[in-house]
């Protein structure tokens, strides 16, 4: 993997996931209540007098940034693990990655299929059986009813969930719909796989079948980019860390000396040199 400041890569063949000076900037209110009825209806009003270009801030929302020209270069059959505090940039990056979330400034290159796990029950809709859901999920990753059709007996054997898996998924425990995304996410055939903290709702046995399905895609040189605030299974199952504070990428490396860095400085609270400053 290369990193900010680095060559491009001599080899792009190799390379799964591509970065380059991101930003990410986005609109939050800034006033909490601001997303009322009566304060859209205050805006409104008062539009008409805001000059032709006025700031974010005088319509009522500050811009963040909260990616800050990170540089990315992430190998086929890498398993790469993404640190950080909340609000340091992790999400944004995989959203960014997914296409969820556009650019605000530099690119992103993606070799191969996509598969998302960001969030629990993205994707999915409650008042569908799991199996509907599985032909849902399937058809927005892009496979044909045939397809989905060829691997629906390894999804739910995958996932175990016995009869619940013709009930609505609203009726689920987090565990179910973790265990369900999981199998789905996992068997569509991806080649890049994005992981945003799933494997943290679920027993052991589930996390067992997690990681052993993670070291499966990664025997067939599939690409991975997992968030987790567990320390203990990054160090398990990524060949590289990376890790975000505010935005930007702070150190990236051996998953045992990243993470023992970034333990230092929760203690410690230092604020840490980022790596474009080195």
């Amino acid at each position: 993997m290369a990193a900010a400041g680095l060559e491009e890569p001599s080899d792009p063949g190799r390379w799964s996931v591509r970065v380059r000076g991101l930003h990410v900037t986005y609109r939050t209110p800034v006033d909490p209540r601001a997303n009322t009825l009566r304060h859209r209806a205050m805006r409104m009003a008062r539009a008409s007098a805001l000059r032709r270009g006025a700031t974010a801030k005088d319509r009522g929302f500050r811009e963040v940034l909260a990616v800050r020209g990170v540089d990315l270069d992430v190998e086929h059959g890498t398993v790469l693990g993404i640190i950080g505090a909340n609000g340091a940039g992790k999400s944004t990056l995989m959203r960014a990655v997914a296409g969820i979330l556009p650019p605000s400034q530099g690119r992103i290159e993606v070799n191969g299929r996509i598969s998302t796990l960001l969030a629990l029950g993205v994707g999915f809709n409650g008042n569908l059986s799991g199996r509907e859901n599985v032909v849902l999920g399937g058809l927005a990753a892009g496979m044909t009813r045939r397809q989905i059709a060829e691997r629906y007996e390894q999804i739910a054997a995958w996932a175990d969930l016995g009869e619940f898996i013709d009930m609505p998924m609203k009726t689920y425990s987090s565990g179910m719909y973790g265990r369900l995304a999981f199998a789905v996410s996992t068997h569509m055939d991806p080649e890049v796989l994005l992981i945003d903290e799933a494997l943290s709702a679920g027993d052991a046995k589930f996390k067992r079948k997690s990681y052993d399905k993670i070291g499966e895609l990664v025997a067939q040189a599939r690409t991975i980019l997992l968030v987790s605030h567990a320390m203990g299974t990054l160090r398990e199952l990524c060949s590289e860390v990376l890790w975000m504070h505010r935005g930007r990428a702070v150190a990236l490396g051996d998953p045992e000396e990243v993470t023992a860095e970034y333990l230092r400085f929760q203690e410690v609270g230092e604020e840490p040199v980022v790596m474009e400053d080195v």
